[in-house]
């Protein structure tokens, strides 16, 4: 699928932007040089008419993109959140993706609760009500469950959005390979293999089941964060086409003015939502990745509710400390840790020299935080970040894609409840908290005491692996070079030593 047919798919891509008038309005947002614009004009000019006409209705951005398909319009959701970077006018107009798009048939939508349910939608639900909410994806549904009289959110994917999603991202893969295929330089940024992480993200979101088992896992691991709520999922009436819901009853989180009329405190609310969300990410490894304004709400207590499960991140333990390390190392301007910290991580080549790169990362810093609150912006640092490393030789980190991309989300999302927010000072207490608790000496101390019980559950073959180590040792010895094999032994019996120190550690703590 993914040939050189797809070169109509892009020249269509800029026929829309051409002909929907949008093509100004995002040459213009993205301040464009002029010779980017007499590029973009020149090659879609002449195929104007070959674009999708769309809804005349819309704004200019939201009738191409809703036209072009899901893939485009979960790009504009993104762009939705950054004023900052996209200017108000477009961002405004993005934001009617996230949950006003057009919505299909009621009937269609019990039509499918119904075959995935195997149930009628009558003997499920005493009440079904028209779409109170559709996005690019999906479209939401108020009902009420007939055996327990509780009000509930019915989430039902759109008709062939598999197959539709599906030719959005085969165009997307054929541009990747048509940019590495053109500018070799760029291939370092692995653009395939982050087409790749996005499309299997993609893939997790149209299948409803993970989204319940996600929302479910969520749950469980933010039941203490307080001032966050997600509903309840209902699994038994949950399928792979149909997801069910608590109802959760709130203000749209990028509604100001309710916000404002309802007596929430803003700047409260956009410093907590964005700590919720570094907290999640560091201490628990597992984060919301699509918080925009259209999956969140703020209910009458002033909680903020999550919904909206399709994507999620994951990262290691050993890459939300890295991750820690860069922050804090920015928010304390000590560029040289920063340094070490890519290097130690593998993210810049060994060969390069650490203190020039230092001196660059500083170049990014400094201009940064001789801003005010309403300049600083984690996307102007991730934007300056990516110059710097590309000078530098580092390779795209795809496990750090949807963790940036959420963090620049996240920000902006922030940024709409309370502009004047410093995002600095918001998040060095959290960030520093999970430095003093999983960085430093107790930290070893722990992972010293994980090492040993993971040993000890292999007690038993102990003996065994350490007499096939001397056996493979003698075997492979050369008598030339008898050191190689002593080392090896040497190596594994100061391994085993380390192991039983941690376990002395951990049996004293325990």
């Amino acid at each position: 699928m993914r040939g050189p047919h797809n070169v109509w798919r892009l020249i269509r891509t800029g026929a829309t932007l051409e002909r929907t008038g949008a093509m100004k309005l995002v040459l213009d947002a993205f301040d464009a040089p002029p010779s980017l614009r007499m590029v973009a004009r020149v090659t879609a000019w002449p195929f104007k008419w070959l674009g999708h006409k769309g809804d005349p209705n819309m704004p200019p951005a939201t009738r191409a993109l809703t036209a072009l398909g899901p893939a485009y319009i979960k790009f504009g959701q993104v762009l939705s959140t950054r004023p900052d970077m996209v200017g108000d006018e477009l961002a405004l107009q993005l934001r009617i993706l996230q949950d006003k798009l057009p919505p299909f048939p009621t009937s269609y939508a019990k039509a499918t609760v119904e075959e995935e349910l195997g149930e009628s939608v009558d003997a499920v639900f005493s009440e079904f009500s028209e779409p109170v909410a559709a996005a690019s994806i999906a479209q939401v549904h108020k009902a009420r469950l007939r055996e327990t009289d509780q009000e509930v959110a019915v989430k039902v994917l759109r008709p062939k959005i598999e197959k539709a999603f599906r030719k959005d991202i085969d165009a997307f893969y054929f541009a990747a390979s048509l940019i590495e295929f053109i500018s070799p330089s760029s291939r370092r940024l692995h653009p395939s293999d982050v087409i790749k992480h996005f499309d299997g993200v993609v893939q997790g979101e149209l299948d409803l089941r993970l989204e319940a088992a996600a929302a479910g896992e969520y749950a469980a691991k933010t039941v203490d964060d307080v001032g966050f709520v997600v509903p309840k999922t209902h699994f038994f009436h949950s399928a792979k086409r149909v997801m069910t819901m608590e109802w959760a009853e709130g203000l749209a989180f990028g509604d100001v003015d309710a916000i404002d009329a309802a007596g929430h405190d803003r700047k409260a609310l956009g410093e907590r939502v964005l700590q919720l969300f570094l907290r999640q990410a560091l201490n628990d490894g597992y984060f919301h990745a699509d918080m925009h304004q259209g999956n969140l709400k703020v209910s009458a207590a002033g909680d903020i509710i999550a919904y909206d499960f399709g994507i999620m991140g994951r990262i290691d333990e050993y890459t939300r400390r890295v991750y820690a390390e860069i922050l804090i190392g920015f928010i304390r301007k000590d560029y040289r840790r920063v340094a070490e910290v890519h290097f130690e991580a593998g993210y810049v080549p060994a060969d390069r020299d650490i203190d020039e790169f230092a001196q660059a990362l500083r170049a990014v810093g400094e201009p940064i935080f001789g801003m005010n609150a309403t300049q600083m912006s984690m996307g102007h640092l991730l934007a300056y970040l990516f110059e710097v490393t590309e000078r530098f030789g580092m390779e795209t980190r795809t496990e750090l894609i949807l963790l940036q991309r959420t963090m620049v989300v996240v920000e902006g999302v922030a940024r709409t409840m309370y502009p004047q927010i410093n995002i600095w000072e918001v998040a060095q207490p959290v960030v520093e908290d999970y430095i003093k608790q999983n960085i430093g000496p107790r930290a070893l101390l722990r992972d010293l005491v994980s090492t040993a019980q993971v040993l000890g559950r292999f007690g038993p073959k102990l003996p065994q692996l350490m007499e096939d180590a001397l056996m493979r040792s003698s075997r492979d010895a050369k008598p030339a070079q008898p050191k190689h094999a002593q080392n090896r032994v040497i190596g594994f019996v100061a391994g085993l030593a380390v192991a039983v120190v941690a376990f002395c550690a951990w049996t004293l703590l325990s």
